[in-house]
């Protein structure tokens, strides 16, 4: 969900970029919208396991930084902390939690240089202590602050050589602009380097925060904004340029799913130069690239996904403690797929994308 900390990601939009920034009120306003989730269906109940053996790739942690961060305070923040993280894994057979940041908000893409380095770093740092703390429970999906390009090169290269992070975590949008922007090349040729997975959470572009009234954000701009990104790595020849990043996406790829064939369509129709871009085609890019249940799990979600892409690239997500494991596991059991499908989502499909976890 877009929720960073409860809601939508957040901070009063920039003079230059009213269209495109992260609004304070929709940062601030998921909370109530994400309490109703569980109003939809009624799955059968999951069975956990005797011996915890799932990996949830999409689990969300706030280290003092984030909870002390000016304008972020919410009841679910404040009451985060690692024992209850582990309480809830232990509760729901979930031996591994790959620990991430969930949208945040653009003031913190607007610090100073040194602050917003610092403030990467201490994220990271608590990560890996709890790693440290709990060896195997948890991994690292290391935060980065994007914007500043040089700081984020030299904690791609402490958050892998010195913290052993399981690949990087990043936002579908900084501020105005999306993955396939120019100006992040240099990161994601490093990333591509070292082979690295990289993890986008969504988040609400400023131009659709509280567009209908009626409706949460997190409820459909989310899901839409990991679309606008996949677009803009598609069409700026990114995804054919870093061939060797394994790329996640949370909640089921958003709405990408549903909308494959309509944008394979009008793409073949309109972009000149989609075969230098895309020379294998939509299909085959999709098919390649990993994707979560996170509040995804659904008969309907999963149906479009399972057609879309093979069952082994599909791993098991919760965005806790938004949404409850066992709300996850409850829609991942009456999606009507088979037990060996769902054996491989919560467990071994991970293995595949993050090697280290066969151990």
């Amino acid at each position: 969900m877009s929720h960073f900390l409860a809601s939508e990601a957040s901070a009063s939009t920039t003079a230059d970029c009213a269209c495109c920034d992260i609004s304070r009120r929709g940062f601030l306003r998921s909370a109530g919208a994400l309490a109703g989730a569980g109003a939809i269906g009624a799955p059968v109940l999951a069975q956990t396991p005797s011996a915890p053996t799932r990996i949830d790739t999409h689990h969300h942690f706030y280290p003092p930084a984030v909870q002390s961060f000016p304008g972020v305070a919410s009841p679910l923040i404040a009451a985060w902390s690692p024992a209850k993280t582990l309480e809830e894994m232990d509760k729901n057979g979930v031996k591994t939690g790959i620990l991430s940041m969930a949208s945040a908000p653009v003031a913190w893409y607007q610090m100073e240089t040194q602050a917003s380095r610092k403030f990467a770093r201490d994220i990271n740092d608590y990560g890996a202590k709890m790693m440290a703390d709990k060896p195997g429970r948890f991994g690292l999906f290391a935060f980065l602050s994007m914007v500043d390009v040089e700081g984020s090169l030299k904690e791609i290269e402490y958050a892998f050589d010195t913290l052993k992070a399981d690949g990087v975590g990043l936002s579908t949008v900084y501020v105005d602009k999306y993955p396939g922007d120019a100006k992040f090349a240099p990161v994601f040729e490093e990333l591509n380097r070292r082979k690295a997975v990289v993890y986008f959470h969504p988040t609400t572009a400023a131009c659709c925060v509280g567009y209908v009234p009626q409706a949460g954000d997190s409820w459909a701009e989310v899901p839409h904004d990991t679309t606008r990104a996949m677009l803009s790595l598609m069409f700026t020849g990114s995804l054919l340029k870093y061939r060797d990043i394994k790329f996640l996406w949370s909640h089921g790829g958003g709405t990408m799913p549903m909308l494959a064939g309509r944008v394979d369509w009008l793409s073949n129709l309109q972009v000149k130069n989609r075969k230098e871009l895309l020379p294998d085609g939509i299909e085959a890019e999709l098919k390649r690239m990993w994707y979560d249940t996170a509040n995804a799990g659904y008969a309907s979600s999963m149906a479009a996904m399972l057609k879309l892409v093979p069952a082994s690239q599909i791993v098991l997500g919760t965005d806790y403690p938004y949404i409850t494991t066992e709300w996850n596991m409850k829609a991942l059991r009456g999606a009507g797929i088979s037990d060996e499908m769902i054996r491989g989502i919560e467990t071994e499909n991970a293995k595949a994308l993050i090697p280290r976890l066969k151990a």
